[in-house]
């Protein structure tokens, strides 16, 4: 039976079975009873096996096909009307063609299958930044992953009321088909379309597709913004909390600093950190003309391989009640889960990512999956910030970007001004790792991290950050860093030691959004003076001289920079904003003097 009496719901739920043909529909309440016997179906089924009660509580496994393991973002389509629209850092495809290849597609996909309505929202329920979904699914697994992820049930439908507000999602699974897999967005229809997968960045499409590329689509035309950044909360030994977003490419430590621990001698003063988010942003102005920002998300989905008590026990700690892994290893011992670093005692008696007997004393094959996954409710994490569910969100202080390069960008520097800032984040790149396919050391742009995520042209999208920045109070607005964790010395060392020492670096930022410390000028924006960062319990490890060449910047390294930033910038032809070039002219002189 129906949960909701809005026709436009209900007219499209109708489309869609007529298209796919379920044998069942479900709507998704929200209640744990309805959630517990999906639970027993999936386990039943084989779809997931439930893991050990005492050690793992609530907690499942489920195994995607060995062709199905991450996002595709060749196969991933922004549809708007034009091309241009798109922009050239998407996949287009001309809507009205893209509909009838997914409708051939989807055709009757659902036979012998049950349909589940899942609604949800992006944000706390009712909430004014918050948003309404609706995703069609023949999935159990993606009904328990997006009751993790987001808020869902009946409360949400009766939030929606008779609004037509609210974005239609439809996924099949199909035959999983890597051939036929598509990931489509149409920003115009508010409408997601994906089919021929089952893994969870393309079919929890609460995730990218709607968090990011639909909502930074719908906050451009609104005046708000949808960003792929982390939230956290700094609180100082006075008790007085200041927040920060952040934004990273991958392998840049993003989760890591969303659940930062505070080195042993902040600890001591009172130094704490609080976790709003891991992943996305949205921001809005307060009626007190500050930007405020909430998390999207009920859930983290994030990356096992790596994830250990001593990279990040927040995270690992959130993973041990109530979480769903996939394609990690199961560990027929004592029937719990185990991947590469998460100890350095890998199970004799196990069974692998793909379903087969594995020993991971012997085998030179991994036990899990590289992009293998947890789903953790946000509200198992230790640090999670007391202000997670407020509707109002967070106030910001300050954004910062960062990306790794080893040689080029200081450890911090401040942005001159906003516009300045936008700049900044527009020429966000990262050197390829040893860990990724081809050459090492090449630089790849993701502007602001949103390559993959941005739902229209990125000039637009450059000039929407321009547009906010225009309609605040200078003294309002927050100010805007880089940062850069990765530094390499000549022999090829960090030279700056990361994770909880990366409070540091906060603390400067802070200091600096109060006014509190002062920042010399350079050719790319304010360094700190070394001895405003504090080294303190970091004694034989960094000193006020290796500082000094961590803050280092080369303006013949920079030089060569702006020449990459000039050919990137090359792709959006008259889109770029004017503004955005002057930025990269005054660069280039200022190089130059």
């Amino acid at each position: 039976m129906a949960l909701t009496t809005n026709k436009s719901v209900l007219a499209w739920i109708d489309e869609k079975v007529e298209l796919v043909k379920p044998d069942k529909i479900v709507w998704i309440d929200g209640s744990e009873a309805q959630l517990e016997e999906l639970r027993k179906e999936a386990i039943a089924s084989g779809e997931m096996i439930k893991l050990n009660e005492e050690k793992l509580p609530g907690c499942l496994l489920h195994r995607t096909k060995p062709n199905d393991v991450a996002r595709v973002e060749d196969r991933t389509l922004i549809c708007t009307p034009t091309e241009e629209e798109a922009g050239p850092t998407n996949h287009w495809m001309e809507p009205s063609k893209c509909y009838e290849m997914l409708y051939d597609i989807a055709r009757d996909s659902y036979k012998g299958r049950t349909m589940y309505v899942i609604p949800y929202s992006m944000g706390p329920v009712g909430s004014k930044f918050s948003k309404i979904g609706i995703e069609l699914t023949d999935s159990i697994y993606v009904v328990l992953n997006m009751a993790i992820m987001t808020r869902v049930g009946k409360a949400v439908l009766d939030v929606l009321g008779d609004s037509g507000d609210w974005v239609r999602g439809l996924h099949c699974k199909c035959d999983v088909d890597a051939e036929k897999r598509w990931i489509c967005q149409f920003p115009q229809d508010n409408t997601i379309i994906s089919v021929n997968s089952a893994y969870g960045g393309n079919v929890l499409l609460g995730k990218k597709c709607f968090a990011l590329r639909i909502a930074s689509y719908q906050g451009w035309k609104e005046g708000w913004q949808a960003e792929h950044m982390l939230i956290l909360g700094v609180e100082n030994p006075q008790g007085e909390v200041k927040y920060i977003c952040a934004a990273f490419p991958s392998a840049c430590g993003k989760t890591n600093l969303a659940m930062l621990i505070p080195p042993e001698v902040y600890k001591a003063k009172g130094y704490k950190v609080w976790c709003v988010g891991d992943d996305i942003s949205w921001i809005r102005k307060g009626p007190d003309g500050r930007l405020y920002a909430i998390n999207p998300e009920n859930g983290f989905f994030g990356v096992a391989p790596g994830t250990n008590m001593k990279s990040n026990p927040n995270a690992l700690i959130s993973t041990q009640k109530n979480t769903i892994f996939t394609n990690v290893a199961l560990n027929l011992d004592d029937n719990t889960v185990w991947w590469e670093g998460l100890d350095k005692n890998p199970p004799e008696h196990a069974i692998d990512w793909k379903g087969n007997p594995w020993n991971g004393k012997t085998s030179e094959e991994k036990g899990a999956h590289p992009n293998s996954r947890f789903t953790a409710p946000a509200k198992n994490c230790p640090c999670i910030s007391k202000e997670f569910e407020n509707p109002d969100g967070v106030p910001i202080s300050a954004i910062v970007f960062g990306g790794r390069r080893a040689k080029l960008a200081p450890l911090v520097y401040q942005s001159k001004d906003w516009n300045n800032g936008v700049f900044v984040g527009s020429i966000m790149a990262s050197e390829t790792t040893a860990a990724a396919a081809g050459a090492v050391g090449v630089v790849r742009r993701d502007p602001m991290a949103m390559l993959p995520f941005c739902g229209y042209n990125m000039g637009d999208y450059w000039q929407h950050w321009i547009d906010i920045g225009a309609s605040l109070d200078a003294d309002k607005a927050p100010k805007i860093f880089n940062v850069n964790w990765f530094r390499k010395d000549d022999d090829g060392n960090f030279m700056w030691p990361g994770f909880g020492d990366n409070l540091r670096v906060l603390e400067w930022i802070l200091a600096r959004c109060d006014g509190s410390v002062d920042a010399k000028k350079t050719a790319i924006g304010y360094l700190p003076y070394a001895k405003d960062i504090n080294l303190e319990g970091l004694e034989g490890e960094v000193t006020e001289e290796s500082l000094e060449s961590i803050l280092d910047v080369d303006n013949s390294l920079w030089s060569k920079e702006a020449e990459g930033i000039e050919e990137f910038y090359a792709k959006f032809g008259d889109k770029l904003p004017a503004t955005l070039r002057k930025e990269l002219d005054t660069l280039k002189a200022s190089l130059a003097e």
